[in-house]
């Protein structure tokens, strides 16, 4: 991208953003064990907990565009930062495991606020969207690096109260740091009405369009993989292959830095080979990936599994650009928001799906029906070049 310019700026604090919201969400994965040991409650419970999460955060994407319509992205996304340190640090003391699931809930909802936002404000300072879409999203693996180890270090030593607590402390000075460097943001349509906004009329006739609904369709089954993954993997390494819960957090880390590093590249293929096959051997890559995760139990085979699934849940970059490449310039801030709420709200169900299959059957069939849904994105991406533009 050049010399250094303020929209690097710009791209390099969305990220770090989309860091701080995701670190306070991913300390909670790896000490799951011990708040369901403390609460004395299964995984059927924290899974409903971090269902709640997501579709919090889900229903979040909608508005934030609005609000950025309104205000200017700006002030939404320091907003975002602003209010996950607090809900984080609040998280962190709870006293009950219903005080612990609402808390959860407001977490989500205020670190949703955040990405529909900055992909909007990106989407205005660079043309090749999939590759700065790529970099802002390596914004979560950079936080799944980071977050389970310090996670369960800091829970082995001190509790995982501590733990969580760290989403606060990653949050506050991101967010000083972006209050400092990012100019204010003029807003699209300060003077309209925000119920006109929400009118059922347009918002229908903009989830239907064929190619909204399709990309649509992607997303949700992309989706729910990624967010289960993010959910139970540490989990299901302890569960399933018997691994210590430190082993567990390094490979869990290990799959954010795969994701990490191959989000850039991810969003710069599909810039140049187009969404649709970049999206299908992500899919293609998550089957072999998650294939190999549920029959293979040794160091090697898992940490061949974390390849491939650390870069086939790096799809965002490749199936996120196209619903900007089928929105106008005007639709993309609450468009964009609205086809995140769809698709995450569906997708949402993942954790608790998951949690729920463990819990019934075990977790080598909860981790199985991965593989369905990434059949169906084969199949569907298959159906759709045969048939033709």
């Amino acid at each position: 991208m050049g010399r250094w310019t303020y929209r690097t700026t710009v791209l390099a604090l969305c990220t770090l953003a989309f860091f701080a919201t995701m670190v306070a969400r991913l300390v909670i994965s790896p000490v799951v064990p011990a708040i369901e040991a403390e609460f004395g409650v299964t995984s059927t419970v924290t899974g409903v907990a971090l269902t709640g999460l997501w579709m919090a955060y889900s229903l979040s994407q909608f508005p934030s565009g609005i609000l950025a319509d309104r205000y200017g992205e700006r002030s939404v996304i320091l907003a975002a930062i602003g209010l996950t340190a607090l809900a984080s640090g609040a998280l962190a003391l709870s006293p009950s495991i219903w005080v612990f699931l609402a808390l959860t809930v407001c977490l989500g909802a205020v670190a949703g606020l955040h990405y529909s936002v900055a992909t909007t404000l990106l989407t205005k300072e660079f043309e090749n969207i999939g590759s700065a879409i790529g970099i802002h999203n390596s914004g979560a693996p950079l936080a799944g690096l980071l977050a389970p180890l310090a996670a369960a270090a800091v829970a082995s030593r001190i509790g995982w109260r501590y733990s969580i607590g760290l989403g606060a402390l990653s949050a506050a000075p991101i967010f000083f740091l972006f209050a400092w460097k990012v100019r204010e943001t003029e807003p699209a349509r300060p003077n309209q009405p925000m119920r006109d906004r929400i009118a059922l009329g347009p918002l229908t006739e903009l989830l239907t369009r064929p190619q909204i609904a399709f990309t649509a369709l992607l997303a949700i089954c992309f989706e729910f993989v990624w967010q289960a993954t993010a959910s139970f993997l540490p989990t299901f390494l302890v569960a399933h292959h018997g691994y210590s819960i430190g082993l567990a957090s390094a490979f869990f880390s290990a799959y954010f830095v795969i994701h990490g590093l191959t989000q850039p590249t991810i969003g710069s293929l599909s810039d140049r080979f187009g969404r649709e096959a970049v999206a299908a051997a992500c899919a293609l890559l998550g089957i072999a990936g998650y294939g190999l995760l549920v029959l293979g139990s040794s160091l090697l085979v898992v940490g061949a599994a974390i390849t491939l699934v650390g870069t086939a849940m790096s799809w965002g970059a490749a199936v996120l650009p196209r619903f900007m490449d089928y929105l106008s310039p005007e639709e993309r801030g609450a468009g964009f928001g609205l086809v995140r709420t769809s698709y995450m709200l569906v997708s949402a169900t993942g954790s608790a799906v998951v949690g729920s299959v463990a819990d019934i059957a075990s977790w080598g069939v909860a981790f199985s029906l991965f593989l369905v849904l990434l059949s169906v994105v084969v199949l569907a991406l298959g159906a759709n070049a045969l048939r033709g533009p």
